[in-house]
């Protein structure tokens, strides 16, 4: 029961991720909706998730893990209300925007809490994986059931679907949830203003590149923008008394490499649910539920790699796992790459539901390095950081998805070029994973991991 009220929030968010998915091409239907909206539509969720993580893992330090989690929740349920009455596209992007928000203080909690919850390393690697498995069951019938409604009931329902759910999570969290005493900590406003900044307007970049011409005046100066906006946060970060991610953190080679690992993952399944979900209802004509039922086995393939990955970190450690996965992941990847128009869709499912399978069993043993790099001290801030980064790489999986899509007619070449390049980023996840995290010692889950 605590497992699943503290993974209720991410419950609702993927469900609501996969199901959006699978409501794109009826949202664009009833809204009119071009391309680069229906990008807008999937990344002003996780613009505002990641750019705001880290305010919220300081938030739960400051004012209590369990309150901001109760809080986020019901944010959360408000942008889905939003969501389901918005009357055009810019309205629908502005809900999303607030959906974000409410994700960005309720994930960071759930994970502080769990650390919390348990003192022993290999027991609670195994509810990081209870975690996990139960957010990927989510994930798996996300789709379906985003299907399913959109067929029923509209594409509004999907976001209906949130409000009971939220309400359920935070009624349960206040009954089971413990409630770590809050501490003092700088919440470092004009940082977060300017990670936010710069994020957004690299999404503009990304997105809007493609329509408005690379050369345009507004997405040069878009991207200057967010280049200045970085190094202004970089070097106020530096000189900053106390940082929006402790210096502490910096110094461990592990959380590093999983931090980046959990980028690089989101890069490709993001990416690839967007170009799958586009590929099924573009080329092949599938209508909200035939595209949900081609996600299933990708997302239930996720559940069975986290399942088998908890007792694997616990054994032997998160190296051997994290390279297994992300290997694994690559190679599916460049299978996929061979797919083109006529492709038959169960090829293209079975290829996606290996790469799933991959990745997904990399997972906890990366959730579990960077926990264990935090602490109990650090758990908020670990867990804010790794979630942010995954976030950040769901907006570049997706927003360069939707380049490709836009500026390669053809779907054969479409589908090389986008999972060449999720290839590459898997591949790059197992140079960083070989080189900073060390075989594990003695029953250690990760050498260098900081308890």
């Amino acid at each position: 029961m605590l497992l699943f009220t503290l993974a209720i929030g991410f419950v609702m968010a993927m469900i609501d991720v996969t199901a959006v998915n699978t409501a794109l091409s009826d949202i664009s239907a009833d809204l009119g909706v071009p391309l680069e909206g229906l990008v807008w539509v999937v990344d002003a969720y996780t613009l505002t998730f990641a750019a705001l993580l880290l305010a919220g893992g300081a938030l739960a330090d400051r004012y209590g893990a369990r309150r901001v989690y109760q809080g986020g929740l019901a944010l959360f349920v408000l942008g889905s209300v939003l969501c389901a009455l918005a009357p055009s596209g810019v309205a629908l992007v502005a809900a999303r925007l607030l959906q974000g928000t409410g994700a960005a203080l309720f994930m960071p909690s759930s994970l502080a809490l769990l650390t919390h919850a348990e003192d022993d390393p290999k027991r609670r690697a195994k509810m990081f994986a209870g975690w996990a498995a139960i957010v990927s069951a989510a994930a798996t019938v996300g789709p379906v059931a985003g299907g399913l409604l959109v067929e029923s009931f509209g594409w509004r329902s999907i976001f209906w679907l949130n409000l009971p759910l939220g309400l359920l999570g935070i009624v349960l969290a206040q009954a089971k949830a413990p409630a770590p005493a809050p501490h003092a900590r700088i919440l470092g406003l004009l940082s977060h203003g300017l990670g936010a900044g710069a994020l957004a307007a690299l999404a503009f970049v990304l997105i809007e590149g493609p329509v408005l011409g690379w050369s345009s005046a507004p997405v040069l100066g878009a991207l200057a923008a967010a280049v200045l906006l970085a190094v202004l946060l970089i070097l106020r970060e530096r000189d900053a008394a106390q940082p929006i991610l402790p210096r502490a953190l910096y110094g461990i080679a592990p959380f590093r490499a999983a931090v980046l690992t959990g980028m690089l993952i989101n890069v490709g399944t993001f990416g690839h649910m967007f170009v799958v979900s586009l590929w099924m209802q573009g080329a092949h004509g599938s209508g909200a539920l035939g595209t949900g039922l081609a996600i299933l086995p990708m997302t239930a393939g996720a559940g069975v790699g986290n399942v088998l990955s908890g007792r694997a970190v616990a054994r032997h450690g998160a190296r051997l796992p994290l390279l297994t996965g992300m290997g694994g992941g690559a190679v599916a990847a460049l299978l996929l790459a061979q797919a083109g128009a006529g492709t038959p869709p169960w090829l293209v499912i079975a290829g996606g539901t290996l790469m799933f399978l991959a990745v997904g069993y990399a997972i906890p043993a990366m959730t579990s390095t960077v926990m264990g790099a935090g602490g109990k001290d650090n758990a908020s801030a670990a867990g804010a950081a790794l979630n942010a980064s995954r976030q950040i790489g769901a907006l570049l999986g997706v927003a360069g998805a939707g380049t490709i899509l836009h500026t390669v007619p053809v779907w054969g070449a479409r589908l090389a070029i986008a999972y060449v390049a999720i290839a590459t980023a898997y591949a790059l996840a197992c140079v960083a994973i070989y080189r900073r995290v060390q075989p594990a010692t003695n029953g250690a889950l990760a050498a260098g991991a900081v308890e």
